[in-house]
């Protein structure tokens, strides 16, 4: 079993937050006036993208890339001070709410401040030289978990954010460091707040080989399990993108993902997400409004926590730059969707949606899903008509009247067939 997983970790929703460009002035106060519209999405956990000062050399955009950090111990000017940054931790804790922030573990900036005091934690290249073992990331260089003062440096300099008040770390790039520095991080965070929420960035399948064939650290997601709570979704992503752009058929994505419960812990947690900073945004991938209301249905059904990356609910098709200002758009709300969003987090909080049994598979004839959590007492069923189809399905529940929970309208099961609709159905049985 993945270690100390909380199954209520499946009951929640994630909210990501780049503070540089959530508000009018990208700080921490501006994230703050925002908590509780935030809350009110449904969202039980905060998670704001790194929130350390920048380095200069070699950065990309205007700005510079946040995941090219220079003193990950610092808090960045530009978002604010320690105590904006702690004042910001206490109102999301007063509103029920978790916070959890960027490790961004795996590298540096060039101009980093463990580069000039701690040079030897670094990664060379065979002409000596620091670097990086992905060519393409030129802002950066990388970390060498070959020496064990590095890792003193790193946990206690986690173990200094939750003195602050954080509760628990979003680790980019999680698959490239050793698994045994996981392992020990968890374990003496542990003893200081033993509710400490662990996410792993797990890499692409392919990311992952190619890192092993050249000779370096690329965890699986079951290695990953044993010190993480939740890890991404990348190992069906593909297939997920591969049916968007009608490159896969919908059967070979699902069964991929169906495949996940076979493979991992009876306990592990994904996070679901049909978005996030590094991805397409939803709306461009899913114009169609009753496409897009189907797919985030699916996606906040599936077994896991669900990931809302801030702009999402106004259906933004700009991903902003991680490099510049390229503010959130909030003009394109609408309240239908935001009602959706809040009624798929009040059913996502039903317990049989962290307890009961899972399936997930496709209707033989058409492009539709049906997953469902089954226990002794009651079954929760989800039909997600991704491609609008026509026509019934087979449903192997007892004929009668049923009530679609996203919307409170009547359906009829009849002959065991239902009527297919272009909306996400969630009924329970």
């Amino acid at each position: 079993m993945a270690k100390n997983t909380n199954p209520s970790l499946k009951n929640m929703i994630m909210y990501s937050v780049y503070v540089r460009n959530h508000g009018e002035n990208g700080s921490f106060k501006d994230v703050e006036k925002d908590l509780q519209r935030i809350k009110e999405l449904g969202t039980d956990i905060v998670w704001l993208m790194p929130i350390h000062t920048i380095g200069v050399k070699n950065k990309k955009g205007s700005l510079g890339c946040p995941y090219a950090i220079e003193n990950y111990r610092e808090v960045n000017p530009e978002y604010g001070t320690l105590e904006d940054f702690k004042s910001l931790i206490e109102s999301t804790h007063a509103l029920g709410m978790k916070l959890i922030i960027d490790v961004v573990y795996n590298h540096t900036s060039p101009d980093s401040w463990l580069v000039k005091n701690h040079p030897e934690y670094f990664y060379k290249t065979e002409n000596g030289s620091m670097g990086n073992k992905v060519g393409d990331w030129t802002d950066i260089v990388d970390l060498d978990y070959n020496n064990k003062e590095l890792w003193s440096y790193q946990i206690e300099t986690l173990k200094y954010w939750v003195f602050l008040g954080v509760d628990g770390f979003r680790c980019d790039v999680a698959s490239l460091l050793p698994l045994d520095f996981w392992l020990k991080a968890r374990a003496e965070l542990t003893d200081i707040n033993p509710d400490t929420i662990w996410l792993a960035e797990s890499v692409h399948p392919e990311f992952m080989l190619t890192m092993r064939k050249n000779g370096f650290a690329g965890l699986s997601d079951s290695e990953l399990y044993q010190a993480f709570d939740i890890t991404y979704d990348y190992d069906v992503h593909a297939e997920y993108l591969g049916y968007m752009q009608g490159k896969l058929s919908l059967k070979e994505y699902i069964s991929r993902v169906s495949f996940q419960e076979a493979i991992y812990p009876e306990n592990y947690v994904k996070l679901r997400f049909l978005e996030n900073h590094d991805q397409p945004r939803a709306k461009k991938l899913i114009p169609d409004e009753e496409a897009l209301n189907i797919w985030t249905g699916f996606f906040y059904f599936q077994k896991g926590c669900a990931l809302l990356y801030a702009g999402q609910e106004a259906q933004n098709t700009n991903t902003p730059s991680l490099f510049d200002i390229d503010k959130v758009d909030w003009s394109g709300i609408k309240e239908d969707y935001i009602e959706l969003l809040k009624v798929l987090a009040d059913i996502k909080r039903k317990p049989i949606m962290s307890k009961g049994f899972y399936e997930i598979y496709t209707d033989s004839s058409k492009d539709v899903i049906i997953a469902s959590y089954e226990s002794k007492q009651s079954k929760l069923i989800g039909i997600f008509n991704v491609a609008k189809e026509q026509g019934d399905i087979c449903l192997s529940i007892p004929d009668g009247e049923y009530t679609n929970l996203i919307d409170k309208n009547k359906l009829l099961v009849k002959g065991g067939k239902l009527e297919l609709a272009n909306k996400p159905i969630i009924i329970e049985v």
